[in-house]
This record gives C-alpha cells, structure tokens and sequence, in this order.
C-alpha cells in the first residue's frame, strides 16, 4: 500500500540539472498509465476467456464503450491538467496561499464533475450507443457495461485530480501506488465475478468501479497526511473562484482537446463498427495494446507542462526552453522502445485477448498502421504540453479541433465510403496526427512563449 510518510517526494524542478529529472518524473507516470490500461484491458481479457459462447460479443461490447468512456475522462483529465499547472506555477512562485486554495478547489470540482456526468449520462446511454452503430447482438452488454461504469465516474476523476497534485509537485509515485494496489484488486474482482458469479460484462465493470473508489480513497487519506504545502483539509473543502477560473482557463480547453480526440475517434469507431463483430473485437484489443506505447509518448508531454508550469513561475525562462528539447529527445527514445516491444510481441499480446486468427490479422493491422503515426502524435503532445505550461492552451485546442476532428470527419465521411476497408479507417491517424504536429509547430515558432515576462497566470 501506500507509504504513510507525510513527506512529499517532490523534485527539484526549478534547480539543477533536468535530463535525469525529466525521467524521473515522465516514467512513473507513464507506468501508471499502463498499469491503469492493464487493468481495463483486463476487464476485456477476462470476459474474452471466460465467457463461454459470449466472449466475442463481451469483448465488442466493452471495445464499443472505449471511445465512449474516453471522450468523458480524458475531457475532465484535461481539467486537472489545469489544475497541475496552476499548484505548479503557484509553487513556483513559493505562493503557498495559493497551492492550497488550488488544491481544495480541484479536490471539490472533480466531485461536482463526475456526479454532472452521470446524471444525463444514465438517462442518455442507450441513445448514444445507437448513434454509433452498436450491432444488435452487441447493444445489450454494451449498454449494461456502460451503466454501471457511469456509476463510477465521481471516483475515476477524484483519482485522477488527486494524482494531478501529486504531479504538481513532482511526486508521481504515490498516484503510481495507489493505482497499483486498486489495480490488483480490479483483477482479483474480475475474476471473481466473472469465474466465480458467470457474471459478464456487469462483472467486469463492478470491478472497475469498485478497485477506482479503493485508488481515489487512497490518496485522499493521503493528501490529508501530505506536507504543508498540498495537504488537504476536510474544513477547507470548497471552490475558491480565482482559482477556479485559472484552472478552467488552462483546462476547459486541455479538456477540449483531448474531447476532441474521442470525438473524432468515435467517428471512426462508429465506421469499425459498421464493418462487423470481429472487426469490432479485433480493433478494440489493438487499441488496449498500442496504448501503452501511447502511455510511454504522453507522459513527456506531462512531465514537459508541469517542469514549464514550475519554472515559468520562477520566472527562469531558459529552464523552460531546454525542457522542451529534452522532452523531445528523451520522448523520442522511450516511445520507439515501447513501439519496438510492442510490435515484437503484437500477436502473442492480441491472441491473450482473442485466439480467434482473423482477430489477431486485423488487430495487427491496426498496429502496424497507428504506430506510423506516432513520431508525429510525440511532436505534437510534448509541443502542446510546452505551451500549456505558460498558461497557453487555446491554440492547442483549437489546432486540435482543425487538424484531428477536421482531418479525421473529413477521411471517414468522403474516402471510406468508397473504399470501406479496415486499412482505410486506420489511415485516419498518421493523416491527422502530421497535419496536426506541423500546426502546432507553425503556432510554436510564431508565438515563442519563453519571451513572455509575468510569471503568474492572468
């Protein structure tokens, strides 16, 4: 479990050297969002093994909420990446009053936010999953599992605001041992109601909810136990307006972004979905591998915002611009490790999910052809985090909605229809994610944030 110290296992991101920090920071976080994918991969696994005559339906019935799921939690993720930047910046400043009025208001609008989203959520389900094109045999697990999930929401993004405080202050391995434990016992549950109860997909979403409640439970005890600085008082509990209108002005449009992404790719869901049950599966199991060299990309691009939020705050501005290069290199070195592992054990990994061979075909497919596109996805996730460190996250957004939506919409509503193949669908994101990275590289070399001179957001 946890470590009950009350000392927060902060970097020193504002001094001293930053090719070791960067790492130390960006690794941790990348592992708990592999572990984090791990343990919902599991829910597919487990009903693809264990399911009997249904596990082919189970497996597209959870792969049908993935995007789904997504456009939901990464659209508040993006708000509690507002919420790192603003406790970093503060910190940076050595604004005490601040981090603490910032981690109290983040604490309370994760809470608000995950009830506002299941209310209309539950009522508007069945409606959502007919919009995509869920097959008839496929609707009713698909519709049960998202239910319950949806019950969980309030939880999922206490989680995930809590570890973005931790974060703030660069101690990224208690999010990772909360996860950790909460994770073995989402597993432990799967098994159990699946194996033990025949539940299906019910059962793998109980769990989920269940080992999330355990994680966010976790680091609210331990915020309460944190030093001065980011501890957590049950007294202090409420929305501080100032800080909730920085928080909102970095993440509403982070959460946009990433939005954006599941929008766009519900749209291409939606076309999977039209080509069949095995592609379904095949394409949902492919996506629960390739994430975790996604997880590997994304976390430099974390580590790239929180080391800038800092360091701008400090008002040390050269810190920020060898952030962003060392993010680059080291981004480019880990994320073509895990590319390269990923694809040497592709099939093994895919055939865990699903024996059948023609899934396994396709799923490899899919890897092969997403992966082109992630030495663009890198330059565009460690640019936007840069940006998003000073404070700046509109232009990411909006190039977001332009060059992935528009590309994106654009291919699935007048290329696929006349040529409705798999690989069509997959050309979607190398096509996007290089339209998108040479957008963001054009707004970062007119803009040059590192000019600017105020250390504190407006």
């Amino acid at each position: 479990m946890l470590n009950q110290t009350k000392q927060t296992q902060r970097l020193a991101m504002v001094n001293g050297s930053l090719w070791d920090k960067i790492p130390q920071f960006a690794l941790p976080v990348a592992a708990t969002a592999i572990l984090e994918q791990l343990f919902n991969a599991s829910d597919i696994a487990v009903v693809g093994n264990f399911s009997g005559a249904a596990s082919t339906v189970a497996v597209a019935a959870v792969g049908a909420n993935s995007f789904i799921i997504s456009l939901v939690v990464n659209f508040f993720i993006g708000i509690a990446l507002g919420a790192n930047v603003v406790i970093a910046n503060a910190i940076g400043r050595q604004d005490e009053d601040a981090v603490h009025r910032a981690v109290h208001t983040a604490v309370v609008l994760a809470v608000l936010g995950g009830v506002l989203v299941t209310v209309p959520g539950e009522l508007a389900a069945g409606a959502v999953l007919r919009l995509l094109n869920v097959p008839d045999e496929v609707f009713p697990y698909a519709l049960l599992y998202l239910r319950i999930y949806l019950l969980g929401v309030p939880v999922i993004l206490l989680y995930n605001f809590e570890a973005a405080i931790f974060r703030s202050v660069g101690d990224t391995k208690v999010p990772l041992q909360a996860l950790a434990f909460s994770g073995v016992l989402n597993v432990a549950l799967n098994l159990f109601f699946v194996i033990a109860l025949h539940m299906t997909v019910n059962g793998v979403a109980t769990a989920t909810v269940l080992s999330n409640a355990v994680s966010s439970g976790l680091l609210f005890v331990r915020l309460q136990r944190s030093d001065k600085s980011i501890r957590l008082d049950c007294r202090d509990l409420r929305i501080d307006r100032s800080s909730l209108k920085k928080i909102l002005q970095i993440g509403f449009p982070a959460g946009i972004q990433s939005a954006v992404f599941s929008v766009s790719n519900i749209v291409i869901q939606s076309a999977i979905n039209s080509l069949g049950t095995v592609v379904m599966a095949a394409s949902s199991a492919a996506f629960n591998i390739e994430v975790v060299a996604y997880d590997v990309l994304n976390s430099f691009s974390q580590a790239c915002t929180t080391f800038v939020g800092q360091n701008y705050g400090a008002g040390k501005l050269r810190r920020c611009r060898k952030t962003l290069l060392l993010c680059l290199l080291e981004d480019a070195a880990a994320s073509g490790l895990a590319i390269a592992l990923v694809l040497g054990s592709g099939r093994f990994l895919l055939s865990i999910f699903n024996r059948d061979p023609e899934v396994i075909s396709i799923g490899y497919t899919r890897l092969t052809i997403v992966f082109t596109a992630y030495f663009f996805s890198m330059l565009y996730e460690v640019m936007s985090g840069y940006l998003r460190g000073f404070g700046i996250s509109l232009v990411p957004a909006l190039l977001t909605m332009l060059g992935v939506c528009g590309v994106r919409i654009l291919w699935i509503t007048a290329v696929f229809p006349q040529h409705r193949t798999f690989k069509t669908i997959m050309l979607a994101y190398p096509l996007s994610l290089s339209a998108t990275a040479v957008l963001l590289l054009i707004s970062l070399l007119f803009y040059h944030p590192s000019r600017q001179k105020k250390g504190e957001f407006q």
